[in-house]
């Protein structure tokens, strides 16, 4: 979407939510995302869906690729936590390797580590 298509969702809130039910998430240009909270604030941050930066220099379908591995833990007044490391299709090495990477980026985020 173009800025000009953006702006139409300004004031009408139940197309920002329905926009972000549609997409897992969202990439933006640099000029575009700078221009984003003042657009559809605070319907993206509420659904936690606020674009990632595409730069002209990256490539499209690597940076598809790095957003769809990559995991978002939100932990919000439950003591528990779920997270997706893997998929049917995967081997037992390949979901070992996601399962310790979710592991220590956990822990990298406690205090002291």
């Amino acid at each position: 979407m173009d800025i000009k298509a953006l702006r139409k969702l300004i004031k009408n809130k139940k197309l920002i939510k329905r926009l972000a039910k549609k997409y897992d998430t969202f990439l933006a240009s640099e000029s575009l995302i700078k221009q984003i909270p003042g657009i559809l604030d605070p319907g993206l941050n509420k659904t936690t869906k606020f674009p990632s930066l595409l730069t002209h220099d990256e490539n499209m379908m690597a940076k598809v690729d790095e957003v769809k591995s990559t995991i978002k833990f939100q932990m919000k007044k439950v003591l528990y936590l779920v997270v997706a490391v893997g998929h049917v299709k995967m081997t037992d090495d390949e979901l070992v390797y996601n399962i310790h990477l979710a592991v220590n980026f956990l822990i990298s985020l406690l205090n002291k580590n």
